[in-house]
């Protein structure tokens, strides 16, 4: 299996922090070693960092974290392969354009029967079922909306409905963003919290890292952060039910 990473924040952060302590898990603590890749929504724009060498290894990583970049919405995944070779396609998280935005997404799990699923014009590019659902998707909701939809928690309760189908093919944790909104879906495990004031110390599990939060942020600050396991063990990590997932905007759970 994969890990995932996600964050949503109401002003651009930098998630050096959680990134510090997914590293190790990527090789070298965990088994993930078969790439990983990262993606910051920057306003409309996204920037992706990917790499098929193992996390903790990477020089690209250290690229990442000498050049924290401040983001409001971030994907991560360290994968370990079970579909697809160890190669710069089959990495993730994968992006296409929808509605004239970036989407952005991962997946932890194993799917069966994928390739059953119509993907239109949406054509993967690398060998992994979690790109081929990706793109199915993103096919699905071009059809159920003619034009641009308004009410984006509609759009958002549909993709939820597209993961529990999924959910039935096998394992599917997933995170989806579209630079605005971030979205966990947990068929295992999947978790979140979410840091606002007064904010304290946290402290890494997979790295000798502290950190005051209270030295680094503003009051009004809000910032959600999902993993697939735990990050910190002295914070209040809750767990997504398998089945169920969790909407964030800025930060903020909004459902």
């Amino acid at each position: 299996m994969c890990e995932l990473l996600g964050m949503s924040a109401n002003v651009p952060t930098d998630i050096n922090f959680s990134l510090s302590g997914l590293i190790p898990r990527g090789g070298q603590t965990g088994p993930h070693k078969d790439g990983w890749g990262i993606t910051f929504y920057e306003g409309r724009g996204c920037r992706t960092f990917k790499d098929p060498k193992p996390c903790y290894q990477s020089p690209i990583v250290r690229f990442v974290q000498e050049y924290p970049i401040k983001s409001e919405a971030v994907i991560a995944h360290i994968r370990q392969a079970n579909r697809g070779e160890v190669l710069l396609e089959n990495t993730h998280p994968f992006t296409r354009e929808l509605w004239g935005r970036n989407w952005t997404y991962a997946h932890n799990g194993q799917l069966k029967g994928y390739k059953k699923l119509p993907v239109g014009h949406y054509r993967p590019i690398g060998a992994t079922d979690s790109e081929w659902v990706f793109c199915w998707i993103l096919n699905q909701l071009s059809e159920k909306y003619a034009k641009k939809p308004t009410n984006w928690l509609t759009v958002y309760r549909f993709i939820a409905k597209l993961a529990d189908q999924l959910n039935l093919m096998g394992v599917f944790n997933m995170l989806i963003s579209d630079g605005r909104y971030m979205m966990a879906y947990c068929s295992t495990n999947l978790h979140w919290l979410t840091r606002k004031a007064p904010f304290g110390k946290a402290r890494l599990l997979d790295n000798d890292i502290e950190i005051d939060f209270q030295q680094h942020t503003q009051t009004t600050d809000i910032v959600s952060v999902i993993a697939t396991q735990p990050l910190t063990g002295n914070e209040n990590w809750h767990r997504i039910q398998p089945g169920s997932f969790v909407l964030f905007h800025l930060g903020k759970r909004i459902l």
